[in-house]
């Protein structure tokens, strides 16, 4: 019988984009579920991991096949269940066995050790609990379990973080217990090594990956049978051609005298991608010689970014090898097969419909007979998806559906048609705790476009100015979404403006508004590019549509930011990005006047800022300078938050920009996002990873950090201003004596700064229902607050759009 990897996917963390990839947080870790990074067929069920959760357990889910294919049949969970607690990140099935790992995100020094859960099959076939197995090292991140194998009453579980690495084997007794039975012996491992990543068997053969070897060039070394039926090392195998970092050994499979292995970081092509292509090479046992010739070393038949490699499976004589990062992380499964003569007959894409932009196609691959499963654990705004095919008579692979479990996420009803005010009785507005705010109305996210796996991020609002109808722009991470607010008890969605063709959904996208354009970004996106819309398209829109940009500007590829200057005419792109000119993620400056005619005006970056060197800023805000400072009177000045410090400087000559200052300030983690006060007189700070770390003024609640700038050249921080939750803030805006924050789980709060240098918190809406205001990611993403009509846009990641008031006052600010 052959065994090929039956744990089919790498231990797959929070980020997993490979293209593009940024120094900044990454918000979005706690909310993505992965499902699909590990699939495992046995008979007619097929076992699929999602191993991190919205703050819930990891699950394995269940699916069995009938007539009309595959339907789910139930889940499982570990008996020690905690959020986020890693099961279900590798999986190994028999047919009366199954063993799940649980690996945990190792982000602290004593996480990532992994243990794993094992489970027996019962007489009505369903699964059991039936022990936990445990390295006997423990070893802090040491990731017991990430590759497993099931021969029988023998089982084999990779750790190849303990140490150099390491393989341990345990065998089942007769009451279905499993019960340590020694380790793997290897020569000269070195530090690093990470045997134990990947392991396969087929008959009297053993083989395990170790891509750590030699600076990341990698091995696999095949043991055999000795005395007593216990495994003694054969062979180290090399491909001849290794290079640094290309990790061979990652994934493995054997079929008899055939081994294959892939390399997903090797090939770094210049000029044609970049990226680290990959490579799957072939290796045949000579009998004759007793050892391995390398045969064949395939390439994807694209050299692009792809990750070519990162998972091997046998179907029948073919080899399939997964590319989940090809065409920026789409993904591919590509397959490799002989002749009758047994000539190779190149690699071929495995042909199926249904595979969205960012689904990471083929991290995770399966193949039992005529079945086979396929992770994309990106799939659906990385929520994730499985697809199953089946092999015809004619031997063709078509592909049996597209499935993922069905959510359990909390949602909301529409609220609209009246205003609903915070009731002060119970500190509610509907199932919204509030304080001096009201509801106009509510939309979830299915009410504006959205589909599963979309959540919400940045927003802007737009006034028309031959109507004065009131526009709110949404930003989603599959596109944007655009809601007449004129009527804000009765909002009227009008359409959507997708993301990019070819693109993938994002957790960033963000817009601004300059001569009724609204000009759109997307972070870790690919190749967005810049989206400019003419939102007088939005005039006479009865229903709803599906729109398309004027124009893209691809001057750049991704970015985390956009900043508008409608008193200049400028758009300042910051945090770009994955390719085009990047400006080092600091200011790319666009010449917007005539706005479907974007043209590139030069870089500026402050590079004794930023986490990088080179001056990367993740927000900013550029003016007109009227402030007390009057050497820069009527200058363009931007203020650029710059993750390690605020950076100040004047645009105003955009070929000889002129650095004017920079301030940090104590216990800085992530300098986010500021806004000025009207006068220019205060800075308003966030720090967005502050709150999390607990330290100083930040362990006590929200910080918002005060800087007086009367002298530009001189920041001074005059205040560490500490709110009533401890939520991490977001975004914050400045209008009049009040000041609006996103602050994630504790929603929109308002701060009364009539006084700017003592903020007091006067009112606030919460989005995020059933929270204590705990640090995390989830709820209020930002706030839009200088429509004329005192309606105030919210929109909150999981649940949608807010339409507030503030009745912090009399009338309606």
């Amino acid at each position: 019988m052959v065994h090929a990897l039956l744990a089919a996917a790498v231990l797959t963390s929070g980020s997993i984009g490979f293209a593009g990839d940024s120094t900044r947080p990454a918000p979005t870790e706690e909310r993505m579920p992965l499902f699909g990074s590990s699939v495992a067929i046995s008979g007619t069920q097929a076992l699929v991991g999602e191993p991190v959760g919205r703050g819930e357990p990891g699950t394995v889910h269940l699916y069995s096949k009938g007539a009309n294919g595959w339907r789910a049949s139930g889940s499982l969970r570990s008996e020690a269940s905690a959020p986020n607690d890693g099961f279900g990140a590798a999986i190994a099935v028999s047919a009366n066995a199954a063993f799940i790992a649980a690996i945990d995100q190792p982000t602290q020094a004593d996480s990532g050790r992994g243990s794993v859960f094992t489970f027996k099959r019962n007489a009505r076939g369903a699964w059991d609990p039936a022990g936990r197995l445990f390295s006997y090292a423990r070893s802090a991140r040491g990731s017991f379990g990430a590759a497993m194998l099931i021969d029988g009453d023998v089982a084999y579980i990779g750790a190849p973080g303990e140490g150099p690495g390491a393989v341990h084997m345990y065998r089942r007794s007769a009451d279905g217990t499993w019960t340590a039975d020694g380790s793997l012996t290897v020569d000269s491992l070195e530090t690093l090594e990470r045997f134990g990543s990947s392991i396969a068997l087929d008959g009297g053969r053993l083989v395990v990956g170790a891509p750590g070897r030699s600076t990341n060039k990698g091995a696999v070394y095949v043991f055999t049978r000795g005395p007593a039926g216990r495994w003694m090392q054969e062979a180290r195998v090399m491909p001849a051609r290794g290079s640094d970092n290309a990790r061979f050994g990652s994934s493995v499979a054997l079929k008899g005298t055939r081994l294959v292995s892939g390399s997903p970081g090797a090939v770094n092509i210049p000029g044609q991608g970049g990226g680290f292509v990959g490579t799957v090479s072939v290796f045949e046992y000579s009998e004759i010689a007793e050892i391995w010739r390398e045969r064949q070393t395939f390439l994807p038949p694209q050299y692009a970014s792809s990750r070519f490699g990162q998972t091997i499976a046998m179907a029948g004589d073919e080899i399939w090898a997964g590319a989940p990062a090809a065409e920026r992380n789409t993904g591919r499964v590509f397959r490799m097969r002989t002749n009758r003569e047994g000539d190779w007959l190149g690699v071929n894409a495995l042909e199926v419909a249904g595979v969205e932009p960012g689904a990471l196609f083929g991290q995770a691959i399966a193949v039992n007979g005529s079945d086979a499963a396929i992770g994309m654990p990106g799939d659906a705004g990385q929520s994730g998806s499985v697809m199953f095919l089946a092999r015809n008579a004619a031997g063709t692979w078509v592909s049996r559906g597209v499935l993922f479990p069905a959510t359990t996420q909390k949602t909301f009803a529409a609220m609209r048609g009246k205003e609903t005010m915070c009731d002060d009785a119970n500190g509610k507005a509907g199932e919204f705790e509030c304080s001096s705010t009201s509801i106009a109305s509510f939309l979830p996210i299915s009410a504006i476009g959205g589909k599963r796996g979309t959540s919400m991020n940045d927003n802007w609002g737009w006034t028309d100015t031959a109507t004065d109808r009131e526009i709110a722009i949404l930003g989603r991470t599959d596109g944007t979404s655009f809601v007449d607010v004129s009527n804000p008890s009765s909002p009227r969605y009008l359409g959507d403006l997708p993301k990019t063709r070819g693109a993938p959904s994002s957790a960033w996208r963000d817009m601004k508004i300059y001569k009724d354009h609204v000009f759109i970004v997307s972070d870790n996106a690919g190749e967005h590019g810049m989206q400019v819309f003419d939102l007088t398209r939005l005039r006479g829109v009865t229903t709803a549509k599906t729109f398309t940009p004027d124009v893209v500007y691809d001057r750049i590829n991704s970015a985390h930011n956009i900043v508008s200057n409608e008193e200049t005419g400028f758009m300042y792109i910051v945090g770009a990005s994955g390719g085009g000119e990047t400006c080092g993620g600091g200011y790319h400056m666009v010449d917007v006047r005539d706005p479907k005619k974007p043209k590139f005006a030069g870089c500026y970056g402050d590079p004794r800022t930023g986490r990088a060197g080179t001056g990367y800023s993740h927000d900013a805000q550029c003016v007109k300078y009227s402030g007390p400072d009057s050497r820069y009177t009527g200058k363009e000045v931007c203020i650029g938050s710059n993750e390690t410090a605020i950076s100040i400087a004047d645009l105003s000559d955009k070929k000889n920009p002129v650095a004017i200052s920079r301030a940090s300030y104590p216990d800085v983690a992530y300098a986010h996002q500021a806004w000025l006060t009207d006068d220019h007189k205060y800075l308003y700070l966030n720090d967005e990873g502050d709150e999390s770390s607990g330290k100083g003024e930040a362990a006590k609640g929200t910080r918002t950090l005060v800087w007086d700038l009367t002298d530009l050249t001189d920041p001074i921080l005059v205040k560490e201003h500490v709110g009533v939750s401890k939520a991490i803030d977001h975004n914050l805006y400045v209008k009049g004596d009040r000041m609006y924050q996103a602050n994630y789980t504790s929603g929109m709060r308002i701060l009364d700064i009539s006084d700017p240098r003592n903020p007091k918190e006067v009112g606030y809406i919460d989005t995020f229902p059933g929270d204590d205001g705990t640090p995390s990611f989830s709820g209020a993403w930002s706030v839009y607050p200088y429509f004329k009509s005192g309606t105030i846009i919210v929109t909150s990641i999981g649940e949608g759009v807010f339409f507030v008031k503030d009745r912090t006052k009399k009338t309606v600010q």
